[in-house]
């Protein structure tokens, strides 16, 4: 079948399921296939269930003319998102990162969201399938497109520029992530910087934190850059702290602006300025910025501040590699409050380094007073040390419920994979 056929059953309803138990009613379900399972095994019940085409690879799972046989289901899927981005004519903005980029997601889709319908990655299904799902989720009348990419190897993002075509873009950082996969610091900048290869290739506009060096020299053949930081360009501003919370004061035509927020950490600084500065980019007034972005309660285990009775907790379960965790920990230390403690899970994906990091962050832990250090993950095995270690989340949460915590202010990171907000779930 040829792809300008299927885009006009999408047309039709332009729902797109992977899930047969999250079927609706005359969607499209793809047959994606994965290391234990083969969607083309579920074509019939997804017809069942009310799909009104299956797309398959397989021929013997074509049981009805509602089956659609194509060579490669998720080739099909990224090529369907493509052909529907060429017909949005709108700013598609992509963002990638080692850290924050989800929080800058959030933020900057809270602006744009004032004044223009907006639809952005949804939580972080930012792989080959998110990509171009969330393309595919894009309703014709949109006016802004927010697409986020993850990547843990090279040509990664190159791939996600293929099926997405940006035309603006965002690199939050560059640090100490997936670096097994992508072979060291360069090699992650190397990475990242595909974004920025997309967009000078195609004429496109690099928002750029000119704090940053080094994405600064990245991005040195790009002829259109709209830049953001304390000095040296478009949009300035510094960072203010209002208790455990990070704002920015914003210089915008010689007037200063205060936004607060309710994001912790100093590390969230260059997110809320980025934020702004594509706000502004895009005509929208700094007063109805700075409420969007007031208005945003993080709630996403991502720099989440909350109370559990008497006791402060810094939730931050999403995401740790050595540049997240470097900045969370000394960020906690710098904090006034009293009684701290700090549990941490284990950096997953570091290949050769792992156990360098971990020993790394040890010493950095043992730089500063702390109550309580409470270490999670068999990476934590091999190192030096004399903090509590379990080797797994599940004894970490049998210590904690045995425990009465109060008046405490804790800080519990790590890699998704620790499931660190297990231990956030134990406290009484």
């Amino acid at each position: 079948m040829q792809l300008h056929a299927l885009y006009q059953y999408y047309l039709q309803n332009p729902t797109i399921c992977i899930d047969t138990r999250k079927i609706t009613e005359g969607c499209l379900f793809f047959a994606l296939k994965g290391p234990n399972f083969n969607g083309n095994a579920f074509a019939k019940e997804a017809l069942e269930r009310g799909a009104q085409w299956v797309i398959i690879d397989e021929e013997h799972f074509k049981i009805s003319e509602q089956c659609i046989l194509v060579e490669d289901v998720l080739s099909c899927l990224q090529q369907l998102a493509t052909y529907h981005r060429k017909q949005l004519n709108i700013p598609f903005l992509a963002i990638t990162g080692s850290n924050g980029k989800t929080t800058t997601k959030e933020l900057i889709t809270c602006v744009l969201k004032t004044s223009f319908k907006t639809v952005a990655t949804i939580g972080n299904l930012n792989n080959h399938i998110g990509v171009p799902l969330t393309i595919l989720s894009i309703p014709l009348d949109t006016e802004m497109a927010i697409i986020e990419m993850g990547a843990n190897h090279q040509r990664e993002i190159a791939s996600y520029c293929d099926i997405a075509l940006p035309n603006f873009g965002l690199i939050n950082n560059c640090g100490k992530a997936h670096i097994e996969g992508f072979g060291g610091e360069e090699g992650v900048r190397k990475g990242k910087g595909e974004l920025y290869d997309f967009l000078i290739a195609n004429n496109g506009t690099l928002f750029l934190n000119t704090d940053l060096p080094y994405l600064v020299e990245m991005s040195a053949g790009s002829k259109h850059k709209i830049t953001y930081g304390t000095q040296d360009a478009n949009y300035i501003a510094k960072p203010i702290m209002q208790d455990t919370f990070i704002g920015a004061a914003i210089m915008n035509r010689d007037a200063e602006t205060i936004i607060h927020s309710h994001l912790v950490g100093a590390y969230n600084f260059p997110n809320i300025l980025a934020a702004v500065c594509i706000g502004l980019h895009f005509g929208i007034k700094i007063d109805t910025i700075k409420e969007a972005i007031e208005n945003y309660h993080p709630d996403n285990s991502r720099s989440q501040l909350t109370k559990k009775g008497s006791n402060t907790i810094i939730l931050d379960a999403y995401n740790a590699n050595p540049s997240s965790m470097k900045v969370a920990i000394e960020n906690f230390a710098a904090m006034p409050n009293k009684h701290k403690l700090v549990w941490l899970g284990a950096m997953k994906e570091m290949g050769a380094a792992a156990h360098n990091e971990h020993q790394q962050l040890i010493e950095l832990l043992g730089t500063h007073p702390w109550e309580q250090v409470i270490l999670v993950g068999k990476e934590f095995e091999s190192t030096q040390h004399n903090y509590q270690w379990f080797e797994n989340t599940a004894l970490a949460v049998e210590y904690i419920n045995q425990q009465v915590f109060e008046n405490k202010t804790i800080l519990i990171k790590g890699s998704r994979a620790s499931k660190m907000e297990l231990l956030f779930d134990a406290i009484s």
